[in-house]
């Protein structure tokens, strides 16, 4: 707590301690720079209603033309993005197919044969689950015929 009003003492100390010019040469700075930014603020607030009011008949009056084509335009342009992005993960899954068959060793092969192999396992294991389920269910009908 001390430090902080030895460090609060210190500035109001330096503060005092620059000369009068340099302060009021700060303030006008500061004071020239907010105003200049208010009034181009203002300007531009001024400028966008001004904008605004002779553009929004225009809008009104060409609206049934613009909406369509804004839509067309929207639906033309994601279209193209989707057959362009389809295209290239195609290539890229054929040429990686193609390194694969070769024999050529494309990443993510080994990540393949992991889940090939994990596969191929579970496959195995669903199989003998089937064969121990019907054997226990005719060995249950044999019993209850009998």
């Amino acid at each position: 707590m001390a430090e902080h009003y030895q460090q609060s003492y210190q500035t109001q100390h330096h503060t005092q301690q620059q000369p009068r010019s340099h302060q009021v040469v700060k303030a006008a700075t500061a004071v020239t720079a907010g105003g200049s930014l208010l009034l181009l603020s203002c300007l531009i607030m001024a400028a966008t209603v001004i904008a605004l009011t002779i553009a929004t008949p225009l809008f009104v009056i060409f609206s049934p033309v613009l909406v369509p084509a804004v839509i067309t335009m929207a639906l033309l342009t994601t279209g193209f993005i989707a057959s362009g992005g389809f295209g290239v993960a195609a290539i890229t899954v054929l040429s990686w197919i193609y390194r694969f068959v070769t024999g050529k060793h494309p990443p993510g092969e080994d990540q393949f044969d992991y889940a090939r192999n994990k596969l191929a396992s579970k496959a195995r294991e669903m199989k003998d689950r089937v064969e121990q389920y019907g054997q226990q269910h005719t060995v249950t009908q044999q019993h209850q015929s009998s």
